[in-house]
């Protein structure tokens, strides 16, 4: 179904470092792609991050957060500065505000080989890694963000928090995306549950639900792994894994690796879905290292606004928002394939503009 002269609000928060030049990068090319389409766009830029924390004590603006709940998606660049920090120690991250405050429960972070990019296994078969790994995002260990426990100077506690109803829910969304990704790539649909229910009640109860969510799946396999025989396995068969669907540290962790294993972070997309609202980022962080130094490599999130198109599309009906998705893929995987450009993440000297350009003549 096909839904003319729809126009989507995205809420830009370019935030800090990197993050307003991969975002500068990314939108005229959502731009080209909407004009004389069946959609189009109202960018609006917002303040928040590290810096504006700096600036005025304030790390997420209530205005912010307004604009970011109404609009029809979220871009998002990147936030965080080593050296700016909370009174507790901890660094800035408005991110991990919003995913609990819009409830993005679902962390997707894909990892897929694209053409032309030097891997780090030599495995003639990790060409084929095309896996998504499922961080359940608004509990688990990080719920203690903020509330861990001080006991006079010489004890901390964090503790870890798993529900039915969050478990439930991401469950499902992981077999249903597993159900989606048979129906588009053609390949057999597999959830693993990533875990360590072998020493935690909590992962054990994450597991049981899990299997009681499965069986409303038939058409999808369900599998088990504990948390540190899947770290083993990213290294040995990662082109065995569809998607994996893991607690929020243990997503945090493993989406890097998952992320190493196809380039790095400059090539890993992500997004954090509700059932309301989505937001889309790189994987990267801020790289103050780099910051305006036109260095950073904008292909995460180019395909990270790839991922939003495709939410859309999906949420809206508008098929050609989803095509739209598919070319941009398309687009950076000939960008790669073609060998004429190479990020300095890699050892060249091909810069956000040059990257954004050819992705852009490739449309």
């Amino acid at each position: 179904m096909t839904i003319a002269n729809r126009i989507f609000d995205i809420a830009v928060l370019p935030g800090d470092g990197i993050g307003p030049e991969v975002i500068e990068a990314t939108m005229p090319l959502l731009e080209k792609l909407a004009h004389n389409a069946a959609y189009g766009f109202r960018f609006a830029s917002y303040p928040a991050g590290a810096q504006h924390y700096k600036a005025t004590g304030d790390a997420l603006p209530e205005a912010t957060f307004e604009a970011a709940r109404a609009a029809d998606a979220i871009l998002f660049g990147a936030m965080g500065w080593p050296e700016i920090r909370y009174e507790d120690g901890t660094e800035i991250a408005p991110q991990l505000d919003l995913r609990v405050r819009l409830d993005l429960y679902a962390g997707v972070r894909p990892a897929r080989v694209i053409p032309g990019v030097k891997l780090p296994l030599a495995d003639p078969r990790a060409a084929n890694i095309d896996l998504v790994v499922i961080r359940e995002s608004t509990e688990g260990l990080f719920t203690s963000r903020g509330k861990g426990e001080v006991i006079e100077d010489r004890e901390v506690r964090d503790t870890m928090v798993i529900t039915r109803h969050g478990s439930e829910r991401v469950h499902d969304f992981s077999f249903r995306l597993a159900e989606r990704r048979h129906r588009t790539r053609g390949r057999p649909g597999a959830v693993t549950c990533v875990d360590k229910a072998n020493v935690f009640r909590s992962m054990a109860f994450f597991r049981k639900i899990f299997d009681e969510r499965a069986v409303r799946f038939p058409g999808v396999e369900a599998r088990h792994n504990y948390i540190d025989a899947t770290a083993l396995d990213m290294i040995r068969k990662p082109w065995d894994y569809d998607v994996m669907v893991m607690e929020n540290m243990y997503g945090d962790i493993l989406s890097d690796l998952t992320a190493g294993l196809v380039g790095g972070m400059g090539m890993a997309p992500s997004g954090d879905v509700g059932d309301d609202h989505a937001l889309f980022q790189p994987c990267h962080g801020s790289a103050p290292d780099i910051a305006g130094e036109g260095k950073a490599n904008p292909t995460a999130m180019i395909l990270s606004a790839a991922m939003m198109l495709d939410w859309l599309a999906e949420r809206n009906g508008i098929d050609a928002l989803a095509e739209d998705a598919m070319r941009i893929e398309r687009a950076v995987d000939a960008v790669f394939a073609s060998g004429t450009l190479k990020p300095f993440e890699f050892g060249g000297r091909d810069g956000t503009r040059a990257i954004a350009a050819a992705v852009a003549s490739n449309l």
